[in-house]
This record gives structure tokens, sequence and C-alpha cells, in this order.
């Protein structure tokens, strides 16, 4: 129904020595998008840093889970229940190994391909049938652990791109909301 809330939650790690690191980008995004809102994020009692207001003319709450990332899952569901929003109309926005930095893909269910933060999410909501909205960061260079890649910062070329990256991801979460999945896959993915 047109008008109802959606959750839309940036994962990643709280405190400033995560906040430059590939597994932050969707918390970056959230921010981002808490600066077009013209709102901030504030502690709520969800353990989740909250704001509410309009993206794409529809309703949001906006929150950044305050736990760490594989933890994700009980700040999601907690404010999933406090705001009584159903999984239908929640929006993750998360850091995606399997895509080229700075692309962007979008995607409703599916498994978790090994991240924590989903992992937790999917396990605190029972079921998988949640948006995804996944910012690339690519595979790690040689031998590196992806776990070690993930928690390292972007590279000085990847930084320069960086803005102009999280922007596409803020753009693709609110044609997302404006246009429904088929139609933004279409737009997204094509760019």
């Amino acid at each position: 129904m047109p008008g109802e809330r959606w959750l839309v939650v940036g994962l990643g790690n709280p405190g400033p020595e995560y906040a430059g690191t590939r597994h932050n980008a969707g918390h970056m995004v959230a921010g981002l998008l808490a600066e077009r809102m013209g709102v901030r994020l504030r502690a709520h009692r969800s353990r989740n840093e909250v704001a509410e207001g309009r993206l794409a003319g529809v309703p949001v709450t906006l929150a950044r889970p305050r736990s760490y990332m594989n933890l994700s899952g009980g700040p999601v569901a907690a404010l999933s229940a406090f705001c009584k929003i159903p999984p239908g109309r929640i929006i993750v926005i998360h850091d995606e190994l399997d895509i080229p930095f700075g692309s962007v893909r979008l995607k409703l269910g599916g498994g978790d391909n090994g991240h924590n933060g989903l992992r937790s999410v999917t396990r605190a909501l029972g079921t998988r049938e949640y948006y995804r909205v996944r910012f690339g960061i690519g595979r790690p260079p040689g031998r590196m652990d992806a776990a070690t890649f993930v928690l390292r910062e972007f590279s000085a070329a990847e930084r320069r791109e960086l803005p102009l990256a999280l922007d596409r991801c803020a753009d693709a979460v609110e044609i997302l909301l404006a246009k429904g999945l088929a139609a933004a896959q279409n737009i997204v993915h094509a760019g």
C-alpha cells in the first residue's frame, strides 16, 4: 500500500576505527541518505541509530545498527518489531565481495553468501525475504583473506571514486522505494 513505512538499514561496524572500511559501505550509504532526508541519526533503544523522514516521497525509518556486523540481526529485528514493519518492507544495504567495486545490485531474498551481517539479520528476522542493496567492494587481492579485506580501508584509487559510488548506491535505494524491484533493477543494473 502506498504511504506505508519502510525500514532502510545500513550495515557496518560501530566506532571510528571501522568508519572507512569496506565492511562499512552500508553505514556510509545510510549516512548519505540521512543527509538527503535532512535528518540526523540518533541513538534509539533498539540498539540502532535511527532517523525518520521521507525518501522518494515514501515514509522511511533509516537505521544503522550499533552492534558489530555479525550481531546486526538483533537490532534490526528489534526495530522492525518496534516500528511494526514486516520483512517485506525492509531494505538492507551491505558490502558485497562478488560485485566489482562501485557497482550496485538489488535483490529480494537469497542466501547470505558468507556475509555475517546478512546471516545475523536473516536469523533474527526468521526469513530471507527482505530487500538487499548490495554495494560492490570487489574481491581481495592475491591470497588475502576475505575477512581481512573487508576490514581494510578502501584503496587510494577507490577512495577517489567512493563519493560517486556511494551516491549511486543511495540513488538505488530511492529508485527501489519509488518504482519497485523489477523497475529499479532495470535502471540500476543497466548503469
